[in-house]
């Protein structure tokens, strides 16, 4: 009898507590609901509380010059082409129908500019994907340098116009002979070469963007030398290039200062592009402030005779 009332009151008192945990588990599963689809409306609308184009601050030098529309449109190649002048960082115009310029044959001459046109507030921006999740199903990266994958690392910190890295190749030979050694010179500023990830080790893309306590990117910076079959056209991004390295020297600051690269020779005669540009720590081109800004990179033609 006792251990009858001791069964009940304990199989009560299970039952209560189950009630309870499922009580709470819904409760909980009604908040990350609620919160899932709060974020969702969050990232689908991400413009929408941004204020019109009239009352944009444009970004210096990010508007046409007077007596033009700040978006333009030509026709080239049976298409419109449109150009934003700043990147859309000014307030944008509607812009007039264009009068391209023709050559005796008909065709188009260079791109002309059209006419001013009157200002109105532009529509509210219609945002893409901002997470792999809502992409294109894709496999995730992992690392590793592999193509047709989404990479979730978030981009990371970005400083301000007067700290973002700038690059320039000082110095090149313009003529050389078929593997015959010589010197590119590069200078970068505001970018502080001592972060390195080898990519062949999993470190591609998987370190978003850092900055020191000063405010500059950390990384380092590419340099590279491919062949060029036409100097008419954009070239096959899939060959690896006839020379590459990666610089990183634990060195660098908001004063430029100059790296010598050591090309051992190009194999083949021909015209090469030899290129330099700045990585963060997982490789990528650094962030800068505005779009109208130069990222930090820089190219020049070597031909191997």
């Amino acid at each position: 009898m006792y251990r009858s009332a001791q069964r009940r009151r304990s199989t009560s008192g299970r039952n209560k507590r189950i009630i309870a945990v499922l009580a709470t588990l819904v409760v909980f599963g009604g908040v990350i609901t609620v919160t899932q689809i709060s974020n969702a409306g969050d990232r689908r609308n991400r413009g929408g509380s941004r204020p019109p184009a009239t009352q944009c601050r444009p970004a210096p030098d990010g508007t046409a010059p007077a007596g033009q529309a700040n978006v333009t449109e030509t026709r080239q190649n049976g298409r419109t082409v449109r150009n934003y002048w700043g990147d859309g960082q000014a307030c944008t115009t509607t812009p007039a129908s264009p009068t391209p310029s023709t050559n005796a044959s008909g065709q188009p001459n260079q791109p002309a500019t059209s006419a001013p046109g009157t200002t109105a507030p532009p529509p509210p921006l219609e945002f893409g994907p901002d997470e792999c999740s809502e992409g294109n199903g894709l496999q995730a990266h992992d690392g590793f340098q592999n193509g047709n994958r989404c990479v979730d690392t978030q981009m990371g910190e970005v400083g301000n116009a007067d700290q973002n890295p700038t690059l320039l190749i000082t110095s090149a030979p313009r003529n050389v002979g078929v593997n015959q050694p010589f010197t590119i010179r590069v200078s970068t500023r505001n970018l502080i070469r001592d972060r390195f990830l080898p990519a062949g080790q999993g470190g591609y893309y998987v370190d978003m963007s850092i900055l020191n306590d000063q405010g500059l990117v950390r990384g380092h910076f590419h340099t590279g030398c491919r062949q060029l079959n036409s100097t008419n056209a954009a070239p096959d991004p899939a060959p690896a290039p006839a020379f590459f390295v990666a610089t990183e020297d634990r060195a660098g600051s908001s004063a430029p200062d100059v790296i010598e690269i050591r090309v051992p020779g190009l194999p083949n005669r021909g015209t090469f592009q030899c290129a330099s540009w700045a990585g963060d720590a997982s490789h990528r081109i650094p962030m800068m402030q505005r779009a109208n800004q130069i990222p930090a990179f820089d190219a020049v033609r070597v031909t191997v005779r």
